[in-house]
């Protein structure tokens, strides 16, 4: 399982025309599921994505979380993230979960999410996205578990 995290003053996701989702200050969450991923992996990334430091404390280090600083969380399925791009010119989808399969998994994050943080937002999965963020660093961090 892949997260790509981008520390973001604001984010959104609009489908066909309609926002669907925003938030604040925060992170935005590019989630891609790859074959044999749990929900305990899942977890297991959620848990290091809401305790991650890359906020700035009073020193300007990156030494707050987003549990510290109460930030939005904006959850964005990308089944790219899970392509092999080792060889040619064509990236290959075939470590990526089936569809059915990582959408079962990303309502998991979704839901795990939603009842550990106070601002989850979310876009659609499968839907063609438009997503908007002011990167605020830029601070963009690939996690892996």
């Amino acid at each position: 399982m892949r997260g790509l995290i981008q520390r973001v003053s604001e984010a959104s996701v609009v489908v066909e025309g309609e926002t669907v989702a925003r938030i604040g200050p925060g992170i935005l969450l590019l989630l891609g599921v790859e074959k044999g991923d749990s929900e305990e992996q899942a977890r297991r990334l959620l848990d290091k994505v809401l305790a991650y430091r890359i906020f700035p404390d009073g020193e300007s280090r990156m030494n707050l979380s987003l549990r510290d600083m109460g930030g939005g969380l904006l959850v964005v399925s990308q089944f790219t993230l899970a392509a092999d791009t080792q060889k040619g010119l064509r990236p290959s989808f075939s470590s990526a979960e089936t569809p059915a399969r990582a959408q079962e998994v990303y309502e998991y994050f979704l839901q795990a999410a939603r009842s550990s943080h106070a601002e989850v937002a979310a876009g659609r999965f499968g839907a063609d996205m438009k997503v908007g963020l002011v990167n605020d660093g830029p601070v963009t961090f690939l996690l892996q578990v």
